[in-house]
């Protein structure tokens, strides 16, 4: 690691030791990073790519860390933070190109600075562009892969290239990227001349279902599980009496049974025990399986 280290002092990428991951992500939970490293430029991120590569050095790449439960012992190798990335949008006509580091909070508004229609239910996501086309996010009915239409990024290989939306294998909270270990860049979304003050009243209509629903107040990383063939996992969760359900810090929301939060101390061990509990539950109570939709990270 120290040769790492040397090569990533000389390349100018900028990093630190031992960084607490609760920090980093939306669940507050995680111990630290050996290195976590945050490139300023598509250049710096496709240089750490390499030199992790180069040095045989484990490596994960974080968004803004929303749908992450990072171990209690950290992550041995290093944290490559794409949220760093400078947040540029370009806007051609009815196309939207932004960075795998935009937030997609700033894809929308930028969207609704230009009149520009279909990506109202992304609004409150809190992602960021590579992590929501990388697990093909959705909300309210709508989903990435609804407006995407071309992503550019770097192959396991090395090499940038482009693909179009139709070539990633986008299905629910799926893309190719699971399989290829291929690192977005940047993404191309292609969306609906729209009037500005009917795009705007349906964001603040979906954000306000989002604050009158889900557990804002409370650390989380969205919902915990995917929804099962035919049901919704808040509702089986519900019928099986675990709304409030605990095992240490962590807990069955009492606002939205789809969420596990965070009281204040929970540890990826409480968190991963409470699941192991409610799908246990819920199997013998439904005969349903969940399946969980919460990255974990060890």
């Amino acid at each position: 690691m120290e040769r790492f280290k040397q090569k990533l002092l000389q390349a100018g990428i900028p990093f630190r030791e031992n960084e607490p991951l609760a920090a980093h992500c939306t669940f507050k939970i995680g111990g630290p990073a050996q290195l976590f490293v945050q490139p300023q430029t598509e250049q710096q991120l496709c240089s750490a790519v390499a030199l992790c590569k180069e040095q045989a050095v484990r490596y994960y790449l974080l968004g803004n860390g929303s749908n992450i439960l990072f171990a209690d012992e950290g992550f041995a190798g290093v944290v490559i933070d794409i949220s760093a990335l400078g947040s540029d949008i370009a806007v051609e006509g009815n196309m939207l190109r932004a960075g795998a580091g935009v937030r997609l909070a700033a894809l929308c508004r930028a969207a609704l600075e230009h009149g520009l229609s279909g990506l109202e239910f992304a609004y409150g996501i809190p992602g960021t562009v590579g992590g929501a086309v990388y697990m093909n996010a959705g909300a309210y009915g709508g989903e990435m892969k609804d407006v995407l239409t071309v992503v550019r990024y770097l192959t396991a290989e090395g090499e940038v290239v482009q693909a179009s939306a139709a070539e990633l294998d986008l299905s629910y909270r799926h893309s190719i990227f699971e399989e290829n270990g291929g690192c977005i860049l940047s993404a191309q979304f292609a969306l609906q001349p729209g009037n500005a003050a009917d795009i705007r009243a349906k964001m603040d209509e979906l954000m306000a279902k989002r604050v009158d629903k889900q557990p804002l107040d409370k650390p989380s990383a969205g919902s915990t599980f995917k929804r099962p063939a035919g049901a919704f996992a808040a509702a089986l969760i519900d019928q099986c009496g675990l709304r409030g359900f605990r095992h240490g810090g962590a807990a069955v929301s009492d606002k939205h049974c789809g969420f596990v939060v965070n009281l204040g101390g929970a540890t990826c061990a409480d968190v991963l025990a409470l699941c192991d509990e409610v799908r246990a539950i819920v199997k013998e109570k439904t005969g349903y399986e969940l399946e969980k939709e919460i990255r974990v990270v060890k």
